[in-house]
């Protein structure tokens, strides 16, 4: 094994036994919790090595990026998941390569993946990202602005929404983080009462590397996490 796949090895080994102890704190089991191994930075190599580690489900936040991975590494078992701003003009080529869209920031982009997953006979997984910071530089729906749109997302039948995803505020700090994180489990918990038939509200993408912890004390079902599985491999 390279330096670099040991490496990473003992990083992913190390990230898992952090989630198996913050699941615990939160009453749940380190199964409970998806980790995205995130890829924006790293190349084929890297991708090779987390696969050998066990890290199956990756995460790619631009949409040419991911496509050039995909077919860089295909035929490793990996399952997509698209974590990034999604253009409209990109959705048709993402969608046969991805497993779950986790940023569907607004009614026009689901709208453009529900009409797209149709015309290429598929059903496309996906989470509502929510701005819960409020910052302007960010995508997402407005936290009040989703229930509002749940009657009409349920009308598309390329889709299944399966909950929410969020990311915290850069100026947040940890504490901040954490009221962020405990406001999007809310949120669920309130959409969840009243779920339009055929909506999920059961997972929750909360947390990177710098966060993911405490995302999983305040109910995160996935994360996403990136430098924590690459750091000290460089020379």
């Amino acid at each position: 094994m390279s330096d670099l796949a040991t490496q990473i090895t003992e990083n992913v080994t190390a990230v898992r036994g952090r989630i198996a102890e913050a699941a615990a704190r939160s009453g749940r089991a380190a199964d409970d919790v998806t980790l995205v191994a995130v890829t924006k930075y790293v190349g084929p190599e890297e991708i090779r090595a987390l696969v050998e580690a066990g890290c199956t489900t990756l995460g790619e936040s631009r949409p040419q990026q991911l496509a050039d991975k995909a077919q860089a590494v295909a035929g490793l078992p990996i399952r997509w998941h698209m974590i990034g701003h999604l253009q409209r003009n990109k959705v048709r080529r993402t969608l046969p390569l991805v497993a779950m869209v986790e940023s569907a920031d607004s009614l026009k982009l689901v709208e453009a993946i529900n009409r797209i997953a149709g015309e290429l006979s598929l059903r496309v997984p996906i989470l509502l990202e929510v701005n819960v910071s409020g910052e302007e530089a960010k995508h997402g729906f407005a936290p009040d602005a989703i229930e509002p749109s749940l009657a009409e997302l349920a009308g598309f039948a390329n889709i299944e929404i399966r909950g929410l995803m969020c990311m915290a505020g850069l100026d947040s700090g940890l504490d901040g983080a954490r009221r962020e994180f405990a406001a999007i489990r809310e949120l669920r918990d309130r959409l969840r009462a009243n779920c339009p038939e055929g909506i999920a509200m059961d997972d929750l993408s909360m947390g990177m590397s710098a966060d993911y912890e405490i995302a999983i004390e305040e109910g995160a079902t996935i994360v996403r996490v990136g430098s924590a599985l690459y750091e000290r491999i460089s020379p």
